[in-house]
């Protein structure tokens, strides 16, 4: 094949490539969207695909635009900026249709996709690693080039609110000051790993967390933190998190308070919670209230005064939320911080309803005699396991509601359900994560007892 070609682009790939085929060979182009006709150069070639860059856009997609991040080219947050909104949303749709035909073989019609009621500042939950300038020792934090662990210096981010820029900048320059040193990979020696902020767009509170390669919090990061605490009214604490296993994994499992308090909180349609440093919570709120609304409406619609497990429940979010239209909800989390913070959320949302279970969803489903009309699958990327999906569908009588952030697994777990005579009912997406190829979805089956 020559090393120079033209073509254009017909589908994008899971990983965000553009697919381009010539003779039914199939070539993955590098920032190519549907519709682009671009000249390309084939970096590397095999007898299944090749990989190409590209070298000139010939005729741009009619959803191509110019990113409105001056640093898009070199951050690897956003990958989809160069495509429209409305374009990013026809592509996400796309993205969950063929991996239900691929790799599902489900045949569901997908549902309209929902859009996120922000496309800039949305992002509540900003992790950056920090590293330091080999000379100058100038302190770094940003995210990663792609496919790299080059730190980009982001000084300004339109996808995360101004406050958490302004907090950035602040530990950039006070860390030099107060002369620490920052973690290198390689050698596992330096002190601050990442600062992680926890920002709520309800009462536009921010906990900011250093994770640190160390055991325990010195008088020096102390006075750091207090100085950072002091600086902003909105920050209500600071915290350390401990993680000195050499691995890329960025919180570990302790999390100690420094100054403030160790919680924000955030509202969620009628509901307050509170959210910690290593609490899950989804990163964009207001896309999340869309997804809890169409949970509670799709139960408050099917069932009255249902009994509903929601497993792998987190801080009981999907549980504290369907709680007013059920009977009864019986929340699984195997994460004991989770599971305390839940049940501070029940009592201060004076709700009686919820039993909250510290334990894994897998072995508590198990041992489970109890038969549920609703249970909420809200897993990780990885999906379900096939022993967790058995269970579901021996302990339901009525509806799994199955909250994915992976297409992939959710077609895949989707697949398995459908051989065991369940029905997929409906699958609907929602756009959480703006400028990337992530997109959520929530798919309703209906386990048959005939």
């Amino acid at each position: 094949m020559k090393k120079i070609q033209t073509v254009k682009i017909e589908k994008l790939s899971n990983s965000g490539e553009g697919i381009a085929r010539i003779n039914n060979y199939v070539i993955f182009v590098e920032n190519a969207i549907p519709e682009d006709i671009v000249e390309i150069e084939i970096t590397k070639e095999n007898k299944n695909f090749a990989k190409a860059k590209i070298l000139k856009i010939k005729h741009p997609s009619s959803g191509r635009i110019k990113p409105f991040c001056a640093l898009y080219n070199a951050c690897g947050a956003c990958s989809l900026q160069h495509a429209n909104y409305d374009f990013q949303l026809k592509l996400k749709r796309e993205i969950t249709a063929d991996a239900m035909k691929n790799i599902g073989n489900i045949d569901t019609k997908i549902e309209d996709i929902e859009p996120s009621p922000e496309t800039k500042e949305f992002r509540c939950k900003i992790q950056y690693p920090i590293g330091q300038t080999k000379i100058s020792k100038r302190f770094l934090a940003g995210y990663y080039k792609p496919k790299s662990h080059d730190i980009v210096n982001i000084k300004f981010c339109p996808i995360q609110p101004r406050i958490c820029d302004e907090i950035i900048e602040f530990i950039r320059k006070k860390a030099q000051e107060y002369n620490l040193t920052c973690y290198n990979e390689k050698t596992g020696k330096g002190l601050l790993r990442h600062v992680v902020i926890r920002h709520s767009n309800y009462s536009k509170e921010n906990l900011v967390t250093f994770v640190i390669n160390a055991n325990k919090i010195s008088n020096t990061i102390k006075k750091f933190a207090q100085e950072i605490y002091n600086h902003f009214e909105t920050i209500t604490g600071v915290c350390a998190n401990f993680n000195t296993i050499q691995n890329n994994v960025i919180m570990g499992a302790e999390t100690q308070i420094i100054c403030g308090n160790s919680v924000i909180e955030e509202k969620i349609l009628d509901k307050t919670f509170k959210i910690g440093a290593n609490t899950f919570f989804q990163i964009n709120p207001k896309s999340a209230e869309n997804i809890f609304k169409y949970v509670k409406e799709t139960i408050k619609q099917s069932f009255q005064n249902p009994n509903v497990l929601d497993a792998y429940a987190g801080i009981a979010s999907f549980g504290i939320i369907v709680s007013d239209v059920c009977n009864k909800v019986l929340s699984v989390e195997s994460n004991i911080d989770s599971t305390k913070l839940a049940k501070e959320v029940a009592k201060l949302n004076k709700i009686n309803n919820i039993e909250i279970h510290t334990t894994d969803t897998e072995k508590f489903m198990k041992n489970c005699t109890e038969k549920f009309d609703v249970i909420i699958l809200d897993p990780p990327r990885k999906g379900c396991e096939k022993t967790t999906l058995d269970e579901s569908i021996r302990l339901c009588n009525g509806k799994i509601i199955y909250v994915s952030c992976n297409p992939v697994t959710l077609a895949r777990d989707l697949k398995y359900l459908k051989q065991k005579g369940a029905t997929i009912e409906s699958i609907k997406p929602f756009d959480m994560f703006c400028h990337t190829l992530h997109v959520e979805n929530v798919a309703i089956i209906n386990i048959s007892k005939n």
